[in-house]
């Protein structure tokens, strides 16, 4: 658990939760803070026939909510064997008739999930994107469109929120089958809808070329710190001037520059691939920023006679 301020040894000091007895307790001079504390995670239960089958498997979900029911919920499985003696529907079968929003926004919450664990998102992003597709799915707006376009432009409206961005080519590598023109009409249409909720305008960030930068070059693999340090220096300086690019072709013609001045020389179609920007975007985009490399790359990387040895890609 986070460190936090004890208020009997008055320091700050790490705290150990003990699941079996719901108390929080400190771990410099043992006091309990905290008692009786309700674990809202999924709970293990065992019910098989056999005793010998002792093995444990999860039972009932976390709480959640944004469901109807907060996601605690029973399920009633479908009998076994020969049906046919059943002459009335099963509990099951009933139970599947239940309502459709709630099954809706189970299976678009899943879709969220699978999306952001491809991406390697956190769980404050993908709970983000939960609340703005129940916000959307609550207003019965999204019949006969692309649901998997707007799965996808949730998740990347929460990136945007959470001050984590996405590329929309990164969000479409993770849907389901959704383009990047459907993503982004999707978006247009989720911050319509939303405004029309709120009443008022919805902000969802400004994107920076040094919110892709870490990320592309480790795509890129690429090693030495110093180039990276570089990288990101660089990137920042850029906003100084009035280069009239979008974030991630800057981003992509920055780290071309640094490598082609560092012993680490990537080729041009190999960082077209690591940005998804195309090679003539970066050709374009280095030609912008050849007149500032002076006052863009840090001179503790690159002299000035290196700068001007630079040839366009």
């Amino acid at each position: 658990m986070p460190d936090i301020l004890c208020t009997g040894c008055k320091r700050r000091t790490e705290l150990v939760l003990d699941h079996a007895a719901g108390d929080t307790v400190c771990t410099v001079c043992g006091l309990i803070l905290a008692s009786h504390t309700i674990d809202c995670n999924k709970d293990w239960g065992t019910f098989a026939d056999k005793s010998d089958d002792n093995d444990p498997s999860r039972v009932g979900a976390v709480e959640n909510p944004l469901q109807t029911d907060e996601g605690v919920t029973t399920v009633i499985s479908q009998p076994s064997g020969d049906t046919s003696e059943y002459l009335t529907p099963s509990p099951g079968r009933w139970q599947n008739r239940g309502s459709g929003t709630d099954r809706a926004l189970i299976q678009g919450f899943k879709s969220i999930a699978t999306m952001a664990e491809r991406l390697g998102l956190v769980a404050t992003i993908k709970d983000r994107a939960n609340e703005i597709y129940k916000k959307v799915e609550d207003q019965k707006s999204t019949r006969g469109r692309n649901q998997a376009a707007i799965l996808a432009a949730c998740l990347y409206i929460a990136c945007r929120q959470e001050d984590k961005p996405r590329t929309v080519k990164e969000i479409c590598s993770a849907a389901n089958g959704a383009t990047k023109k459907e993503i982004g009409r999707a978006k247009e249409f989720i911050i319509k809808q939303l405004e029309l909720e709120m009443g008022q305008s919805v902000e969802i960030g400004t994107i920076h070329a040094g919110d892709f930068m870490r990320r592309f070059c480790s795509n890129l693999g690429i090693a030495t710190n110093q180039t990276v340090k570089a990288a990101q220096e660089s990137v920042w300086k850029v906003e100084e001037f009035d280069i009239r690019r979008s974030p991630i072709s800057i981003a992509a013609a920055i780290i071309y520059i640094v490598t082609q001045l560092s012993d680490d020389k990537k080729p041009l179609k190999d960082i077209a691939i690591a940005t998804g920007v195309a090679e003539g975007t970066i050709r374009n985009s280095f030609k912008d920023l050849y007149p500032h490399l002076s006052k863009i790359i840090p001179s503790w990387f690159a002299q000035e006679e290196e700068l001007k040895n630079l040839c366009n890609p």
